[in-house]
């Protein structure tokens, strides 16, 4: 059997050689994965040999990783916001990019301890609305998604992170156009990060996008913009005065998305800057 420190290697070199851009951190995070060893035990027993169980095991999440399987993919897991979700083939693998709607919404919310009432569209692993409830403690929130397979993974998510009592995820479709009746009451915050890929380029992103996001999750129609004009024009219906709205943008469409936002009523427009410098929320007020 491969010494540790081989093991590695040779995973590595694998990965480089499949195109992956962070090939050993990668395989570092495999190989603790499949053998349940952190990375101080690697640095301390370099010269260990694993056993074929561990081996095989590391074997397998290579093969797929070179696949461009995402790392998260392949664990079923991805950090976001300091909270560990679960993610499967149903939901999108949140991005830290998204973590710019909820700092935007934190530095927007005067009083964190008000009894807020949270709307996320297009929830999937829940990550947006957990996050925000982790944050705000007397606030509740409903999710909406079209996939029945991500509202029960939001409600595993919600469930083992404490959530449950405070956060409920109902099958809604925003296509329909009586989508806002069926989530009853008005919010005080609405989040979402809808599909704002443009039809026409999904084909051509990275593979661990392509192959493994749910197209739904990323098809924004032809201009990428569809589901902001179709959630802009009812936001009026769902929002108490004063309410926020928080949007997240692909690179380039900020503008378009603040444009949407004043045609539906909204005011105080303003957008905020994931940590590459490219404009990813945009939020707004309704006056009422």
């Amino acid at each position: 059997m491969p010494r540790i420190s081989v093991a590695l290697r040779t995973g590595a070199a694998q990965l480089q050689v499949a195109g992956v851009a962070q090939a050993r951190l990668d395989a570092r995070l495999l190989f603790s994965a499949a053998t349940g060893l952190s990375h101080e035990d690697i640095i301390r027993d370099p010269d260990t040999a694993l056993c074929p169980e561990h081996a095989a095991a590391y074997a397998a999440m290579i093969a797929r990783r070179v696949a461009r399987e995402p790392v998260s993919r392949i664990l079923g897991r991805r950090e976001f916001w300091s909270l560990d979700f679960e993610i499967t083939p149903d939901t999108l693998d949140p991005r830290a990019d998204s973590e710019t709607l909820i700092r935007a919404a934190l530095e927007l919310i005067e009083d964190h301890n008000r009894p807020l009432r949270i709307l996320d569209i297009g929830t999937g692993s829940g990550c947006l609305l957990l996050a925000l409830l982790s944050e705000l403690p007397r606030a509740q929130g409903a999710g909406i998604d079209i996939s029945q397979g991500a509202l029960e993974v939001a409600h595993r998510n919600a469930e083992r992170l404490g959530f449950s009592e405070r956060a409920r995820f109902i099958a809604c479709d925003v296509r329909s156009t009586n989508w806002m009746h069926q989530i009853g009451e008005p919010f005080d915050i609405i989040i979402s990060n809808p599909p704002y890929i443009e039809n026409a380029v999904i084909s051509g992103l990275a593979p661990e996008v392509t192959l493994f996001d749910p197209y739904a999750a990323l098809a924004g129609g032809e201009d990428g913009l569809d589901f902001y004009r179709m959630i802009t024009i009812s936001l009026v219906n769902i929002l108490c005065p004063d309410g926020l709205v928080v949007f997240e943008a692909g690179a380039g469409q900020a503008r378009a998305v603040r444009v949407l936002l004043h045609k539906a009523g909204l005011v105080t427009l303003d957008t905020h800057t994931d940590l590459g410098g490219v404009a990813r929320a945009v939020t707004g007020r309704f006056e009422g």
